[in-house]
C-alpha cells in the first residue's frame, strides 16, 4: 500500500489538502502536525476516528487517514533511514512505496506573527532543513515546497512602484530584498528545491500562493477577521492602516486545484504563483462584506498596526501558458462563501 505524507497538516492549507487526497485517492494520507497552530483533527474532520494509541490517531471507516501529533522534526528524524519500515511498524501497516510529501509544516501567522516575532518565524529554517535533507536521502514519488509571495522583492510592491509580480521577479544571480524573516526562508526553500531536484533527482514544485483565504480559515487572518466583524455590523470599521494597501485574494479551492497539478506537470523545483492576478484593496474587501451585510460603516484607521507592503499581486501569464490554469472562483464568490460561514459562527 502507498502512502502520503502532509506536514502541518492540520493549518489552514494542510487540512484542506488532507481532506482533497482523502476523497481523491485510495491511498494512506499520514499527517503531522504539533498542534500548535493548526486545529485539532475533531474540529476539522468529518470521518469518525476509529483508533487511537498514545500520540497517532485514525479516522475513517478504512482507516486510511491516520494523524500524529508530534513536531514534523521528530517525525524525519525517527523515520530518516528506512521510512517504509518505520512507519510500517508503528502503524502495523505494511507499506510498499512512498508517495507524495506536501511539506507545510512552517511557523505561520498574520501580519502581527511576522513583524511581532521575526526569528520565531526563522525556525522555519529548521523545519526546512531537516525535511530538505529528509527527501534526499528518500526520494518520495513527488515533493511540494509552498513558498510564498513574501519571498518577492519587497522594492515591487510600494505605493509608487508596484506591479504585477511574475516568477522572473526572482532572480537568484539578481536578488532583491524579500518581506522580513519570513520571506527569506521561503526563498531559502526556494533555493534548496533547485538543488534537490538538480543534485538528487527528486520531482519537486514550489508554489508561491497570494493571499490564500477560505471558509475555515482562523481569525489571524483578515479576510475571516474582517467577515467576522462585517457580519456583526461593526460601525465604526477598524481596519489596520489606511486600507488603501492591496492583496491578490485566492480562494483555497483554487489553490489547491493548481497546485496538484503543478506536482504533476514541473519537477524541477521551479515555483509558479498562485493568484487571481487581481489586486484587491482592504478597503475594498470591507466593501463588499458590508455590502453582504447590508449596511455602510464608517471605516476607522488604525496607523499604528503593522501593515506590510503596500501592493502585493501577481502575474499569472505563466501559469496560464505552463499549465493551461486560472482560478475558478471569483472574488465576490468566495467572499460570499467566507461570509456566510462567519454568520452562522458568529451572530447569534
Amino acid at each position: 500500500m502507498k502512502f502520503h505524507i502532509v506536514s502541518g497538516g492540520c493549518g489552514f492549507v494542510g487540512r484542506n489538502m488532507v481532506k482533497r487526497l482523502f476523497s481523491t485517492t485510495q491511498d494512506v494520507i499520514i499527517f503531522v502536525d504539533d498542534l500548535s497552530v493548526g486545529w485539532d483533527p475533531e474540529q476539522w474532520l468529518s470521518e469518525p476516528k476509529t483508533s487511537s494509541s498514545g500520540n497517532i490517531f485514525t479516522y475513517g471507516e478504512d482507516a486510511r487517514l491516520i494523524f500524529i501529533k508530534d513536531d514534523i522534526r521528530e517525525v524525519l528524524r525517527a523515520s530518516l533511514n528506512d521510512p517504509l519500515d518505520y512507519f510500517s511498524k508503528l502503524l502495523n501497516i505494511e507499506f510498499s512505496s512512498l508517495g507524495k510529501f506536501f511539506h507545510f509544516a512552517a511557523i505561520v501567522g498574520g501580519r502581527a506573527m511576522i513583524d511581532g516575532d521575526p526569528i520565531k518565524v526563522a525556525l522555519d529554517l529548521a523545519i526546512d532543513s531537516e525535511f530538505f535533507y529528509w527527501i534526499s536521502r528518500n526520494k518520495p514519488d513527488n515533493v511540494l515546497y509552498p513558498s510564498s509571495s513574501a519571498a518577492y522583492p519587497i522594492d515591487l510592491q510600494t505605493d509608487k512602484d508596484a506591479i504585477a509580480l511574475s516568477e522572473s521577479d526572482i532572480n537568484f544571480a539578481k536578488m532583491g530584498q524579500p518581506d522580513m524573516t519570513y520571506g527569506w526562508t521561503k526563498l531559502t526553500g526556494e533555493f534548496l528545491s533547485k538543488i534537490i531536484a538538480e543534485h538528487y533527482g527528486v520531482k519537486i514544485v514550489c508554489i508561491r500562493p497570494f493571499s490564500g483565504y477560505g471558509e475555515d480559515q482562523d481569525l489571524s487572518y483578515p479576510v475571516p477577521a474582517i467577515a467576522a466583524r462585517a457580519a456583526k455590523k461593526e460601525n465604526p470599521f477598524e481596519v489596520w492602516g489606511s486600507g488603501k494597501q492591496g492583496r491578490d485574494f485566492v480562494h483555497i479551492d483554487d489553490v489547491l486545484d493548481c497546485t496538484l497539478l503543478a506536482m504533476e506537470k514541473i519537477h524541477d523545483g521551479s515555483a509558479i504563483n498562485i493568484g487571481q492576478g487581481r489586486l484587491t484593496s482592504f478597503l475594498e474587501l470591507i466593501d463588499i462584506f458590508t455590502d453582504f451585510a447590508g449596511y455602510k460603516p464608517t471605516i476607522k484607521p488604525l496607523l499604528d498596526k503593522p501593515v506590510g507592503v503596500h501592493s502585493r499581486y501577481c502575474n499569472m501569464d505563466y501559469v496560464k501558458e505552463r499549465l493551461g490554469w486560472e482560478p475558478k472562483i471569483s472574488i465576490r464568490d468566495g467572499m460570499r462563501r467566507v461570509y456566510d460561514t462567519a454568520v452562522e459562527k458568529y451572530v447569534k
